[in-house]
């Protein structure tokens, strides 16, 4: 007697190797007509768990411009799904859906995995795969933006600076999931993010635990010691293309007494844009250590992240 399977195996739909990404899941509407894509694979490679993004879509008739979330977490950690401690991600995610944008939310490679510039090949494959499936996604594929803190503050400098027109172009963009198309953004949000490594080489880093367990993250996000790899320092460094490029509109928010990254990383950078003819806004969060601890003004700083992206994502800009 032959056992049957309650589920047959197609094989002619299986193929090795994997492919690079997987289309959308098929989304959940929420009681509010939000649309959820959730844990959607953007990319692939062998010997690497699977890239994942979730797609928040504002209940109505789209296109809707949308805002690319990086995580941080120092490149060794962190989460899509959680921003940091501070900020609530029902405040978050709430504010970037009722001013009708879309939210991707995007993990990426940590540095212990792979080193300098895997994290920004993957955030440039994230934006290519929401641009490849806009319409799936109910998103404008010409209205994209980012917004990261702290390594995805970073990162996502990194998204808004380095172009085809860029030095190691080609090495930067990667060819990850969807390989090729446009990775350009209308706005970047940058909340505290590391913009010249060099700058940062011995910088002491507070509140790291006893021992030397945890590995210091510039060092790991480099594969090694900023003296060891300076070329690499550099090409990691937003600052380095800050000159060269057409940078899009920038903000910068950064406490006043970052103890982690020092707000002087944002002033210079916020300098690179302004002598690059950018339109750059730096905001200061007085007195607020990293991540806005000892800051009041929490929901007015998403506040003002929020209606940033709005308006430079509006049709007419």
């Amino acid at each position: 007697m032959t056992q049957s399977h309650p589920a047959e195996l197609d094989l002619a739909d299986m193929t090795w190797p994997p492919p690079p990404y997987h289309p959308p899941v098929p989304p959940v509407t929420d009681e509010h007509g939000v649309r959820r894509f959730d844990g959607v694979t953007y990319a692939t490679t062998p010997g690497y768990r699977p890239r994942l993004l979730d797609v928040q879509v504002p209940a109505g008739e789209g296109p809707f411009p949308a805002v690319v979330w990086i995580h941080g977490g120092g490149w060794l950690d962190g989460d899509r799904r959680y921003p940091p401690p501070t900020v609530p991600a029902a405040l978050l995610h709430g504010s970037v859906l009722a001013a009708g944008l879309a939210l991707v939310s995007i993990d990426y490679r940590h540095s212990l995995e792979a080193p300098f510039p895997a994290q920004l090949h993957d955030v440039k494959a994230a934006i290519r795969y929401v641009r490849r499936f806009a319409g799936e996604l109910g998103i404008d594929p010409d209205r994209i933006a980012v917004w990261g803190e702290s390594a995805g503050g970073h990162l996502a400098a990194l998204a808004g600076l380095v172009g085809p027109g860029s030095a190691n172009a080609e090495a930067l963009e990667g060819a990850h999931g969807v390989a090729t198309g446009d990775t350009g953004v209308r706005a970047v949000v940058d909340w505290y993010g590391v913009s010249d490594l060099p700058a940062l080489a011995g910088h002491p880093l507070p509140g790291m635990p006893p021992g030397g367990e945890f590995p210091d993250p510039y060092d790991a996000l480099l594969g090694g010691t900023e003296a060891e790899r300076p070329a690499l320092a550099l090409a990691a460094s937003p600052v380095t293309y800050a000159q060269d490029s057409t940078p899009p509109p920038f903000l910068l928010i950064h406490g006043t007494r970052d103890g982690l990254v020092p707000f002087s990383q944002s002033e210079v950078l916020a300098e690179a844009l302004v002598g690059a003819g950018g339109d750059v806004t730096l905001r200061p969060v007085e007195d607020a250590d990293h991540i806005f601890l000892g800051s009041p003004d929490i929901p007015e700083i998403v506040a003002e992240s929020v209606a940033f992206l709005a308006r430079h994502l509006s049709p007419g800009v």
